[in-house]
């Protein structure tokens, strides 16, 4: 009896760790990636569309100059492989970059990743519906040969260039709708939501003045530890009834 009272204290004191220092901890976080600071702090200037980030950011100026690049050293990645990319379109492309490379509250969403150039990644971010769509629209007369740009490209001249059999075809050819390109042009790096702006539900990927964005990842962080915590409780007062039917024997 005693050995079970001991293994019942034991459990307690376990459960009753609080939860919030994790939660603090993805709060403001840098991913585990290529060039990823290893932790998010401020920095006096970043380049034009990096800039928003610049009084906390988990990108150094020099990374998020070369976001504004075409094949960059940052990847290599060559955005007009079918021909020049319109300047609305890359637009969004240099701001989803600033926002993967710069951004410190992307904590809730990141997970790992076995790759040769980055430990982690992320998953499903919800995105603002507006972003999504905005960025859709404005490379919707643009052309491309691949619906998931993360991988399956052509690298043997050191860029991406179209695998051997795709063909350039329309933009709306390849992503049928907004969230088809939202969701699979970076492997479910992102999240198509019909969360507006004023929901704090969704990231912006780009935004003028405060970060709005890390209310939004301490909202998900909250539900998260809620649930966390549901389970926990539930698991505490089934092994409570199995001691307490222990101990009766």
């Amino acid at each position: 009896m005693q050995r079970i009272s001991r293994v019942w204290l034991l459990f307690s004191m376990l459960v009753s760790l609080p939860l919030c220092s994790l939660a603090l901890e993805k709060l403001n976080m840098c991913m585990d990636a290529k060039h990823h600071k290893t932790e998010p702090g401020p920095e006096g200037e970043l380049y034009q569309q990096c800039a928003p980030w610049h009084e906390n950011a988990c990108c150094t100026a020099n990374t998020s100059a070369e976001a504004h690049e075409d094949n960059s050293y940052l990847y290599n990645f060559n955005w007009n492989h079918c021909g020049v990319m319109s300047q609305k379109c890359k637009k969004h492309f240099i701001q989803d970059t600033c926002f993967y490379e710069c951004s410190p509250h992307l904590g809730p969403w990141i997970q790992p990743a076995d790759t040769t150039w980055r430990k982690e990644r992320i998953i499903d971010v919800p995105l603002c519906m507006e972003d999504c769509e905005l960025w859709y629209n404005d490379c919707s007369n643009d052309v491309t040969c691949k619906e998931n740009w993360h991988k399956g490209w052509n690298w043997t001249s050191g860029i991406n260039r179209c695998p051997s059999g795709a063909k350039c075809q329309k933009w709306t050819d390849v992503f049928p709708t907004a969230q088809s390109m939202c969701e699979k042009i970076w492997s479910n790096s992102y999240k198509y939501t019909t969360y507006t702006k004023d929901s704090g539900r969704c990231m912006q990927m780009w935004f003028k003045g405060n970060n709005p964005n890390k209310k939004v990842a301490e909202f998900y962080l909250n539900r998260g530890s809620n649930t966390e915590m549901a389970m926990m409780t539930s698991l505490t007062l089934s092994l409570s009834v199995l001691l307490s039917i222990l101990q009766m024997q």
